[in-house]
């Protein structure tokens, strides 16, 4: 297994690119040898949040199916991500490309992450779209992620 790993500055964004094969951590963060970077723009549910299932009421491992999404979608193949700052948990923020597909999109576009529009605006086409298809987790009744997180704080 060959692995490429780089580091230079993208001369259109002015941000570090982080090259190679990624670790998935949960539904939008991933890690590139020790590097964590967080998808910008999406939210996935966490490791442990649940939907419910419409039909059955039973629950669902959400956090867990967007993970895997991810995982499925990175497979064996080299990541791209430019750098776009830091969280305020210091992670890299990043737009992430696999085989030229924009990953962030893929994921708000299978339902599997939502368009964090408190800090952009990019994938609200995307979520409109899994919406409308019920796909991922619009196919339960779900919290979206930065709610469930507020409400785990607050207990």
């Amino acid at each position: 297994m060959v692995w490429l790993v780089a580091s230079f500055a993208d001369p259109a964004t002015g941000g570090e690119e982080l090259a190679g094969l990624a670790s998935v951590i949960d539904g939008d963060t991933i890690e590139i040898h020790g590097t964590r970077i967080r998808l910008e723009g999406i939210d996935a549910p966490e490791s442990r949040q649940t939907c419910t299932e419409r039909e059955t009421g039973e629950p669902v491992r959400c956090g867990q199916k967007a993970a895997f999404f991810l995982a499925d979608m990175l497979g064996e193949h080299a990541i791209a991500c430019i750098e776009n700052g830091r969280d305020r948990y210091r992670r890299i923020l990043a737009h992430c490309q696999v085989d030229g597909e924009d990953v962030g999109a893929a994921m708000v576009r299978a339902g599997w992450a939502l368009a964090f529009v408190r800090y952009s605006r990019e994938y609200e086409a995307q979520e409109v779209e899994a919406k409308a298809s019920g796909t991922g987790v619009w196919a339960t009744e779900f919290v979206a992620p930065w709610e469930w997180r507020a409400a785990k704080r607050a207990k």
